[in-house]
């Protein structure tokens, strides 16, 4: 459908809201104005809190949302999307609904309409698109061997669903949708203490995983493996304060956005040589992760921890160039791994 056609029907469906709502009671629920008789109408609105820091950051994040309604038989019965950012950080966004009684399944997906990371590959047609073929897949190129490669910051992409069963009691009725980021920034720091200098142009930083296809249920698929690549790198310095001096040590920062990351299927970090190809470093970035989880998440599940937790700072230590596997500070709590192999 028409993104532009779909935007406009949301403002006219606000504006039938507004004078819904102006209407007097009637025995059984409510009389709306223009409607001549009572009716069931549904608000749906959305909330981000699906986060670390369980706390709601819809207004301040998502910059554009799509609502796809499916019945009972798993067909698509209507859609609403818009990519106002005004209205969508007002704090009261809400898509209004008119349905028949019954059981639907809703589904939400956040920050796709601009198309610059994700595409959506049904071509949505109400009373046709079948629920399963709701599938978002990320943006990729491929190298010169035929490697898929995401070497861009992808748009944060976030996925919601629910069910609801419509009743036939006039009134107005609203819901709350949650939201799941299915992005994540991998922050990673490379120290010299050898007193040396270190160019993050001299290495090479990527993840590997098979983590780009997912499913109406933010379920991923199978893909393809998709080799991510730092979209930035820079050198620079810190200054380490000791009783009486103060030491400057050389630090080398990469940044990469990769897919939702699964408990038990751990994506691969990769630190390799430039010159040579070889692997200063590699570990399990989920297995890892998860390493700080019990030190202030320790009832919560894996899954759900990786899952709220967005952005993750690793930071390793290098002595003349070479990996020094007996520390590694993540979000900045320190873990020792009692010279256990990165492999």
């Amino acid at each position: 459908m028409n993104r532009v056609h779909i935007i406009r029907r949301i403002a006219l469906a606000l504006s039938m809201v507004a004078a819904m709502l102006a209407g007097s009671s009637c025995e059984n629920g409510l009389i709306f104005e223009g409607e001549g008789d009572c009716g069931v109408y549904y608000r749906i609105r959305f909330k981000y809190d699906y986060n670390i820091k369980f706390a709601d950051a819809f207004a301040n994040e998502v910059n554009s949302i799509a609502l796809y309604v499916f019945d009972e038989n798993d067909i698509l019965v209507e859609e609403a999307a818009t990519t106002n950012s005004e209205v969508l950080s007002a704090g009261s966004f809400e898509i209004p609904l008119e349905l028949d009684p019954g059981k639907y399944t809703l589904v939400a997906l956040g920050g796709l309409m601009n198309e610059e990371s994700f595409d959506l590959l049904a071509e949505t047609q109400t009373g046709v698109t079948r629920l399963e073929e709701l599938q978002v897949k990320m943006h990729r190129q491929y190298d010169e061997k035929g490697n898929a490669v995401v070497s861009e910051d992808l748009i944060p992409m976030y996925h919601g669903s629910m069910t609801l069963e419509v009743t036939d009691t006039p009134g107005m009725y609203t819901e709350t949708m949650s939201l799941m980021k299915n992005t994540n920034s991998i922050r990673i720091l490379l120290h010299e203490i050898s007193g040396g200098n270190v160019d993050a142009d001299n290495f090479i930083f990527e993840i590997k995983d098979d983590n780009g296809l997912y499913g109406w249920d933010n379920a991923l698929l199978d893909d393809e493996m998709v080799t991510y690549s730092a979209w930035h790198q820079s050198t620079g310095s810190a200054d380490i304060e000791d009783v009486k001096t103060v030491t400057s040590v050389s630090v080398a920062l990469a940044e990469l956005t990769i897919g939702r990351i699964r408990a038990g299927k751990s994506p691969v970090l990769h630190v390799r040589n430039r010159e040579t190809g070889e692997d200063v470093l590699r570990i399990p970035v989920a297995d890892y992760a998860l390493m700080v989880k019990g030190q202030y998440r320790e009832k919560m599940g894996d899954q759900e921890y990786l899952d709220r937790q967005d952005e993750y700072t690793m930071t390793f230590f290098l002595d003349e160039g070479e990996w020094v596997s007996s520390v590694i500070y993540i979000n900045s709590w320190r873990v020792v791994l009692n010279n256990s192999e990165l492999n």
